[in-house]
Protein backbone atom coordinates (compact mmCIF):
# COMPACT_ATOMS: atom_id res chain seq x y z
CA UNK A 1 0.00 0.00 0.00
CA UNK A 2 1.24 3.32 -1.08
CA UNK A 3 1.42 5.70 2.40
CA UNK A 4 -0.48 8.27 0.29
CA UNK A 5 -3.50 6.33 0.76
CA UNK A 6 -4.14 6.00 4.67
CA UNK A 7 -4.90 2.59 6.00
CA UNK A 8 -8.31 2.81 7.62
CA UNK A 9 -7.98 2.05 11.83
CA UNK A 10 -10.13 0.98 14.33
CA UNK A 11 -9.57 1.16 17.87
CA UNK A 12 -11.21 -0.71 21.06
CA UNK A 13 -9.53 0.21 24.32
CA UNK A 14 -12.35 0.12 27.68
CA UNK A 15 -9.64 2.86 28.99
CA UNK A 16 -10.64 6.43 27.44
CA UNK A 17 -7.45 8.00 28.68
CA UNK A 18 -5.64 4.88 26.59
CA UNK A 19 -7.75 5.14 23.45
CA UNK A 20 -7.33 8.69 22.81
CA UNK A 21 -3.79 8.58 23.80
CA UNK A 22 -3.52 5.87 21.27
CA UNK A 23 -5.76 8.14 18.47
CA UNK A 24 -2.99 10.91 18.65
CA UNK A 25 0.00 9.02 18.07
CA UNK A 26 -1.36 7.35 14.76
CA UNK A 27 -2.85 10.70 13.68
CA UNK A 28 0.12 12.13 14.62
CA UNK A 29 1.55 9.50 11.75
CA UNK A 30 0.46 11.26 9.41
CA UNK A 31 -0.58 7.82 7.95
CA UNK A 32 -3.60 6.35 9.32
CA UNK A 33 -7.29 7.48 9.10
CA UNK A 34 -9.34 6.89 12.29
CA UNK A 35 -12.76 5.77 10.99
CA UNK A 36 -13.87 4.66 14.74
CA UNK A 37 -13.19 3.99 18.34
CA UNK A 38 -14.77 2.36 20.74
CA UNK A 39 -14.86 1.38 24.77
CA UNK A 40 -17.52 -1.02 24.74
CA UNK A 41 -16.22 -4.29 22.91
CA UNK A 42 -19.42 -5.21 22.16
CA UNK A 43 -20.02 -2.14 20.19
CA UNK A 44 -16.89 -2.19 18.85
CA UNK A 45 -17.41 -5.23 17.51
CA UNK A 46 -20.57 -4.59 15.71
CA UNK A 47 -19.35 -1.18 14.64
CA UNK A 48 -16.41 -3.22 12.76
CA UNK A 49 -18.26 -5.20 11.19
CA UNK A 50 -20.57 -2.86 9.01
CA UNK A 51 -17.19 -0.42 8.60
CA UNK A 52 -14.23 -0.27 6.16
CA UNK A 53 -11.51 -1.36 8.55
CA UNK A 54 -7.93 -2.15 7.10
CA UNK A 55 -6.76 -2.65 10.66
CA UNK A 56 -8.23 -3.35 14.50
CA UNK A 57 -6.23 -1.74 17.32
CA UNK A 58 -7.38 -3.81 20.05
CA UNK A 59 -7.11 -4.02 23.81
CA UNK A 60 -7.41 -7.93 25.20
CA UNK A 61 -8.11 -7.37 28.85
CA UNK A 62 -11.56 -5.77 28.61
CA UNK A 63 -14.93 -5.98 30.41
CA UNK A 64 -17.51 -8.34 28.39
CA UNK A 65 -15.42 -9.15 25.68
CA UNK A 66 -11.92 -10.11 25.41
CA UNK A 67 -9.46 -9.05 22.87
CA UNK A 68 -9.38 -12.30 22.15
CA UNK A 69 -12.85 -13.05 21.58
CA UNK A 70 -13.42 -9.83 19.12
CA UNK A 71 -10.44 -11.41 16.94
CA UNK A 72 -12.94 -14.75 17.01
CA UNK A 73 -15.94 -12.96 16.06
CA UNK A 74 -14.98 -10.10 14.08
CA UNK A 75 -15.48 -10.71 9.84
CA UNK A 76 -12.62 -11.43 8.17
CA UNK A 77 -11.02 -8.26 6.59
CA UNK A 78 -8.66 -6.08 8.81
CA UNK A 79 -5.22 -7.16 10.53
CA UNK A 80 -5.48 -6.75 13.71
CA UNK A 81 -2.97 -4.98 16.31
CA UNK A 82 -2.98 -6.01 19.99
CA UNK A 83 -2.05 -3.03 22.35
CA UNK A 84 -1.91 -4.19 25.97
CA UNK A 85 -0.11 -4.06 29.24
CA UNK A 86 0.53 -7.40 29.48
CA UNK A 87 3.05 -9.27 27.59
CA UNK A 88 2.26 -13.05 28.42
CA UNK A 89 -0.40 -12.92 25.96
CA UNK A 90 2.11 -12.10 23.39
CA UNK A 91 2.35 -15.91 21.91
CA UNK A 92 -1.30 -16.31 21.95
CA UNK A 93 -2.06 -12.94 19.79
CA UNK A 94 -0.08 -14.43 17.49
CA UNK A 95 -1.57 -17.71 17.20
CA UNK A 96 -5.15 -16.01 16.57
CA UNK A 97 -3.07 -14.80 13.68
CA UNK A 98 -2.64 -11.11 15.07
CA UNK A 99 0.00 -9.24 12.79
CA UNK A 100 1.54 -7.32 15.53
CA UNK A 101 1.58 -6.78 19.46
CA UNK A 102 2.24 -3.29 20.98
CA UNK A 103 3.08 -3.09 24.66
CA UNK A 104 1.63 0.25 26.58
CA UNK A 105 2.77 2.68 27.07
CA UNK A 106 3.09 2.25 22.76
CA UNK A 107 6.18 4.06 21.62
CA UNK A 108 5.89 6.34 18.10
CA UNK A 109 8.83 4.42 16.89
CA UNK A 110 7.40 1.07 17.75
CA UNK A 111 3.95 1.89 16.12
CA UNK A 112 5.62 3.02 13.09
CA UNK A 113 7.28 -0.50 12.69
CA UNK A 114 3.42 -1.97 13.16
CA UNK A 115 2.11 0.47 10.48
CA UNK A 116 4.70 -0.72 8.37
CA UNK A 117 3.81 -4.88 8.58
CA UNK A 118 0.12 -3.79 8.19
CA UNK A 119 0.77 -1.92 5.09
CA UNK A 120 3.41 -4.32 3.78
CA UNK A 121 0.79 -7.47 4.35
CA UNK A 122 -2.11 -5.82 2.61
CA UNK A 123 -0.10 -4.22 -0.38
CA UNK A 124 1.04 -8.17 -0.36
CA UNK A 125 4.43 -6.96 -1.61
CA UNK A 126 6.09 -9.23 1.01
CA UNK A 127 4.91 -11.92 3.08
CA UNK A 128 5.19 -11.64 6.43
CA UNK A 129 6.82 -14.35 8.31
CA UNK A 130 4.38 -14.58 11.36
CA UNK A 131 6.15 -18.24 12.58
CA UNK A 132 9.64 -16.30 12.45
CA UNK A 133 7.77 -13.42 14.10
CA UNK A 134 6.69 -16.10 16.99
CA UNK A 135 9.80 -17.53 17.43
CA UNK A 136 11.73 -14.22 18.14
CA UNK A 137 8.88 -13.28 20.54
CA UNK A 138 8.49 -16.41 22.84
CA UNK A 139 13.06 -16.16 22.76
CA UNK A 140 12.23 -12.77 24.12
CA UNK A 141 9.45 -13.72 26.24
CA UNK A 142 12.06 -16.85 27.66
CA UNK A 143 14.37 -14.17 28.45
CA UNK A 144 12.82 -11.58 30.45
CA UNK A 145 13.49 -11.02 33.67
CA UNK A 146 10.70 -9.87 36.25
CA UNK A 147 11.63 -7.78 39.44
CA UNK A 148 12.25 -9.84 41.90
CA UNK A 149 13.01 -6.59 44.75
CA UNK A 150 11.64 -3.07 44.89
CA UNK A 151 13.49 -0.25 45.43
CA UNK A 152 12.52 2.41 47.64
CA UNK A 153 14.61 5.64 48.18
CA UNK A 154 15.23 7.18 51.14
CA UNK A 155 17.25 10.38 51.58
CA UNK A 156 20.52 8.57 52.19
CA UNK A 157 19.91 4.94 50.78
CA UNK A 158 17.76 2.74 48.70
CA UNK A 159 16.09 0.27 50.53
CA UNK A 160 15.34 -3.24 48.77
CA UNK A 161 11.99 -4.90 49.43
CA UNK A 162 11.60 -8.50 48.03
CA UNK A 163 8.71 -8.84 45.67
CA UNK A 164 7.22 -11.95 47.45
CA UNK A 165 7.14 -9.74 51.09
CA UNK A 166 4.82 -6.89 48.90
CA UNK A 167 1.22 -7.83 49.53
CA UNK A 168 0.19 -5.33 46.86
CA UNK A 169 1.30 -2.12 45.55
CA UNK A 170 -0.68 1.10 45.55
CA UNK A 171 -1.16 4.16 43.82
CA UNK A 172 -2.45 7.62 45.79
CA UNK A 173 -1.79 10.94 46.32
CA UNK A 174 0.72 10.86 42.95
CA UNK A 175 2.74 8.86 44.36
CA UNK A 176 3.07 4.69 44.04
CA UNK A 177 3.64 2.63 47.22
CA UNK A 178 4.58 -1.22 47.58
CA UNK A 179 3.03 -2.44 50.43
CA UNK A 180 4.30 -5.14 52.83
CA UNK A 181 2.76 -6.62 55.94
CA UNK A 182 4.14 -3.90 58.39
CA UNK A 183 5.11 -0.94 55.80
CA UNK A 184 4.57 1.32 52.82
CA UNK A 185 7.64 2.21 50.55
CA UNK A 186 7.66 4.79 48.64
CA UNK A 187 9.05 3.81 45.00
CA UNK A 188 9.67 5.46 42.03
CA UNK A 189 8.21 4.21 38.77
CA UNK A 190 4.50 4.41 38.02
CA UNK A 191 1.76 1.77 38.62
CA UNK A 192 1.79 1.27 34.91
CA UNK A 193 5.58 0.81 34.57
CA UNK A 194 5.73 -1.99 37.91
CA UNK A 195 3.19 -3.55 35.95
CA UNK A 196 4.95 -4.10 32.99
CA UNK A 197 7.85 -5.38 35.55
CA UNK A 198 6.12 -7.93 37.78
CA UNK A 199 5.95 -11.20 37.13
CA UNK A 200 2.10 -11.73 35.74
CA UNK A 201 1.58 -14.85 37.34
CA UNK A 202 2.38 -12.94 40.34
CA UNK A 203 0.62 -9.72 40.47
CA UNK A 204 -2.62 -8.90 39.42
CA UNK A 205 -4.34 -5.54 38.24
CA UNK A 206 -7.84 -5.88 40.30
CA UNK A 207 -7.85 -1.80 40.31
CA UNK A 208 -6.78 0.99 38.15
CA UNK A 209 -4.85 2.16 41.29
CA UNK A 210 -4.17 -1.42 43.00
CA UNK A 211 -1.99 -4.00 42.13
CA UNK A 212 -2.46 -7.21 44.65
CA UNK A 213 0.08 -10.38 44.80
CA UNK A 214 -1.62 -13.38 44.57
CA UNK A 215 -0.07 -15.45 47.23
CA UNK A 216 -1.13 -12.67 49.49
CA UNK A 217 -5.11 -13.63 48.92
CA UNK A 218 -6.83 -14.85 51.68
CA UNK A 219 -10.29 -14.50 50.26
CA UNK A 220 -13.03 -12.32 48.16
CA UNK A 221 -15.82 -10.66 49.90
CA UNK A 222 -18.90 -9.31 47.75
CA UNK A 223 -21.04 -6.64 49.95
CA UNK A 224 -24.67 -6.57 49.50
CA UNK A 225 -24.85 -4.40 46.38
CA UNK A 226 -22.28 -6.51 44.69
CA UNK A 227 -19.12 -4.93 44.96
CA UNK A 228 -16.12 -7.25 45.28
CA UNK A 229 -12.90 -7.33 47.14
CA UNK A 230 -10.42 -9.21 48.32
CA UNK A 231 -9.22 -9.89 51.95
CA UNK A 232 -5.33 -10.02 52.21
CA UNK A 233 -4.08 -12.90 54.85
CA UNK A 234 -1.74 -10.18 56.51
CA UNK A 235 -2.09 -9.54 60.43
CA UNK A 236 -4.73 -6.54 59.36
CA UNK A 237 -6.81 -8.51 56.88
CA UNK A 238 -6.82 -5.63 54.72
CA UNK A 239 -9.45 -5.50 51.98
CA UNK A 240 -9.09 -4.05 48.72
CA UNK A 241 -11.83 -3.22 46.38
CA UNK A 242 -11.98 -4.68 42.93
CA UNK A 243 -12.90 -2.84 39.85
CA UNK A 244 -16.17 -4.66 38.17
CA UNK A 245 -14.16 -4.16 35.14
CA UNK A 246 -11.49 -6.35 36.49
CA UNK A 247 -13.79 -8.97 38.84
CA UNK A 248 -13.39 -11.52 35.31
CA UNK A 249 -10.09 -11.90 35.08
CA UNK A 250 -9.50 -11.94 38.93
CA UNK A 251 -11.74 -14.47 39.29
CA UNK A 252 -10.00 -16.62 35.79
CA UNK A 253 -6.60 -16.17 37.62
CA UNK A 254 -7.96 -18.27 40.83
CA UNK A 255 -9.83 -20.11 39.33
CA UNK A 256 -13.47 -19.22 39.97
Amino acid sequence: MNRSAPLRAFLIDDEPLALNRLARLLAATGRVEIVGRATDPAQGLAAVAASAVDVLFLDIHMPGLSGFQIVERVPPGPDVVFVTAHDEHAVRAFEVNAIDYLLKPVERARLDKALDRVATRRSGSAADDVRATLGRLAEHLRATSFLEHFAARTRDRVQLIPAAEVTHVLAKDRATYAVTASAQHMLDQTLAELERRLDPARFLRIHRAILVNLAWVGELRADPDGHLAVRLKDAARTELPVSRDRVRAMKERLGL
